[in-house]
């Protein structure tokens, strides 16, 4: 699927190129994981062959994703609460969630800001964002700034390795890896913290009762 895209933007006009790179990072908010970040840095490629300039292509990849977030956002707005307590995501506690969405509350707006680097929960972050219910044009515009700053990076690493483009995917990997390995450490940390201090609440009205 990458080389046939790869392919069809080679040959594309500016415009072409613009409307898929919008359209590639659009999808990865609504059914992540993709390889849109992969294919920024070949459009990043293309900007310096001079297919296509620098800031229309940072634009597109960043509107794209601005865009995507906002209707992740709507559907955990509109739709969040029936889809947790219907059980869609049976593995997470109910209970649980509710945690996570007063922490969303109370740090809600830095997750935004940051949530572009945290490659593989992007479209967790958009959901739950509209699930708290955060103001929908500070949250937009807060993804946009992050928007910004990572297509910013991936399209000028895309510009400067050119033909080598695809040596970034090492990198992208690792990243990735590591961010992963960072959140599930934190999750769980959390998630041990959130049921140890549920016992000992349980434990304390017992001993009172």
């Amino acid at each position: 699927m990458i080389e046939q895209i790869v392919i069809y933007l080679n040959a594309a006009s500016p415009l072409l190129i613009c409307g898929t790179v919008f359209a590639i990072a659009f999808i990865e908010n609504i059914f992540p994981p993709s390889p849109s970040d992969l294919l920024v840095v070949f459009a990043g490629s293309l900007s310096g062959a001079g297919n296509v300039g620098f800031l229309p292509l940072l634009l597109a990849a960043s509107l794209g994703s601005t865009a995507g977030f906002v209707l992740m956002y709507k559907i955990g707005d509109w739709f969040g609460d029936s889809i947790l307590e219907k059980g869609k995501i049976s593995f997470i506690p109910v209970a649980a969630v509710r945690k996570v969405e007063s922490w969303f509350q109370a740090y809600g707006y830095w997750i935004i800001v940051v949530n572009r680097f945290l490659s593989g929960t992007r479209a967790v972050v958009s959901f739950f964002a509209g699930l708290s219910e955060l103001h929908l044009l500070r949250t937009a515009l807060l993804s946009l700034v992050s928007a910004l700053a990572w297509n910013s990076l991936l399209i000028y690493a895309g510009y400067l390795l050119g033909h080598n483009w695809k040596d970034i995917l090492y990198y992208l990997q690792t990243y990735s890896q590591i961010i992963t390995g960072v959140l599930v450490i934190v999750v769980l940390i959390l998630s041990v913290a959130f049921f140890a201090r549920k016992k000992n609440g349980n434990g304390s009205s017992k001993k009172k009762s």
